[in-house]
């Protein structure tokens, strides 16, 4: 897994595009805009007082039944995954998604003309680094009514595979895989919309798709055409005839891939997680995908991630090297075995630095404290913060191994969990002022098994050694 560092990126101008919705038939502008660090995707409806912002969270998720519907404070959003896919495939953390419509033109029915208007208006780096989840155990998500199910697995990058069976002979079983997010405008982003004959009879009926017409919907036809559904056709799409080709598709429609449903269902898995608000370092594996189940799924990971985030704890990957090892560390600080509390280093940046302890039943301390139940002392714990931020203060130096470290305050000191043999210690330092004149005040975390078990505020100064 890449340890590098991925900025944040926005749009580089403002770029509109005008069409019509699919259900309300109406005309419609979609304008994407740069938006600032930290602020995600959320659409605002310039056709209404105020121009309301509506974030693109999960919890504002209303109604999946024909596609994924946002509202907040009465005002709504809907059709909302085809343009989120495109931001996410392109990579996009920052934007605001203007529209004069409740739901932005249908297009192609593909993310295609969104993903080219994004790349005409270019992207731009950002200061802040990206925040990703990165999965590290399997999570799912099943709906036992339907037997849709989302499973999320371990990987080095976002992947998202999908598979789609509606138990007709004119789709079959198809399968669409995504291995590496880059790829998106390539294999998916042209995979249009797709719907049965049957759905398309009864969305007319109820005056829907209004803005539909045979050029942004496949239409797969899973029955007999009548006299009359093939007059409310011609009149529906304004037609002068309509006809069934020979793979079952309805008019002259060309496939773009011969999965384009399987693929279009992968675009809309992207685009309803990007309601969960984070960027994903995992693998998607969808099992006949929905909308509700996608948004379902989106809120699980939302609930999960804001939990971890509440507890602060950071995900790192201790397979990788280190960037300093035990006789790295002890080339710097003066402390040695057993008083030596910190075994590597995996992260140093100018503001922070994170270190790593492996607790073993032979610690020393564990030595009387408590015999039949070995907890380590909390005193200990602050003192392996204590020792991983002399790393961060030495690294200031050209010659740390000519200075000391000194303790010069503790405050808000907190104990949250015992700390016991087997367990991996995270050590993490982050200024809170920077460093003058050789005092370094830092708030110090200790990690353990997902939870923070130490929190302190520290302060220490450098000095040099006397002779």
């Amino acid at each position: 897994m890449s340890n590098t560092v991925v900025k944040q990126k926005t749009l580089q101008n403002e770029i509109s595009l005008t069409g019509v919705g699919l259900h309300t038939g109406k005309d419609v502008t979609i304008t994407f805009k740069p938006a600032p660090e930290n602020h995600g995707y959320a659409f605002q409806r310039v056709d209404l007082e105020d121009a309301p912002i509506i974030p693109a969270k999960a919890a504002y998720v209303t109604d999946t039944q024909r596609s994924t519907n946002i509202e907040k404070n009465g005002v709504q959003v809907n059709t909302s995954e085809h343009v989120l896919a495109a931001l996410v495939g392109l990579g996009v953390d920052n934007c605001l998604i203007a529209m004069n419509s409740p739901e932005p033109p249908i297009m192609d029915g593909s993310s295609k003309y969104f993903v080219e208007a994004i790349e005409k208006a270019g992207i731009i780096e950002q200061d802040a680094e990206r925040e990703e989840y990165v999965v590290k155990e399997v999570i799912s998500y099943v709906d036992e009514e339907s037997g849709c199910e989302i499973t999320l697995i371990p990987s080095n990058e976002y992947q998202v595979t999908t598979m789609v069976d509606y138990g007709t002979e004119v789709l079959g079983t198809q399968n669409a895989s995504l291995k590496t997010i880059s790829d998106f405008k390539k294999e998916i982003s042209d995979s249009r919309t797709f719907s049965f004959l049957h759905e398309i009879e009864t969305l007319l009926d109820h005056g829907l798709i209004k803005g539909g017409d045979l050029d942004n919907a496949i239409v797969y036809v899973d029955k007999e055409i009548s006299d009359a559904t093939m007059k409310k056709l011609r009149k529906a799409f304004e037609k002068d005839a309509v006809t069934v080709k020979p793979n079952g598709i309805l008019d002259n429609l060309t496939l773009h891939h011969p999965n384009e449903a399987a693929r279009h269902k992968l675009l809309d898995v992207i685009g309803d997680l990007a309601l969960i608000g984070t960027p994903i370092r995992g693998k998607v594996i969808a099992t006949k995908p929905g909308h509700h189940v996608n948004t379902q799924f989106a809120k699980k990971m939302a609930q999960i991630i804001k939990k971890e985030k509440r507890n602060k704890v950071p995900s790192y990957d201790l397979h990788q090297p280190p960037l300093m090892d035990v006789e790295q560390i002890m080339s710097m600080l003066p402390h040695r075995p057993p008083f030596l509390l910190v075994d590597k280093i995996i992260g140093l940046t100018d503001s922070g630095v994170v270190g790593v302890k492996n607790v073993t039943m032979n610690e020393p301390f564990f030595v009387g404290h408590f015999p039949g139940a070995p907890v380590m002392p909390g005193v200990l714990q602050i003192e392996a913060m204590a020792q991983t931020g002399g790393i961060l203060i030495l690294s200031t130096v050209p010659d740390p191994e000519n200075y000391l470290t000194y303790f010069m305050k503790i405050d808000n000191v907190k104990f949250k969990q015992k700390v016991l043999p087997g367990d991996t210690l995270i050590f993490k330092c982050d200024l809170i002022t920077p460093i003058r004149r050789g005092i370094c005040h830092m708030q110090a975390y200790a990690y353990a098994n997902g939870k923070v078990v130490a929190e302190a505020e520290l302060m220490a100064q450098i000095a040099k050694k006397t002779k």
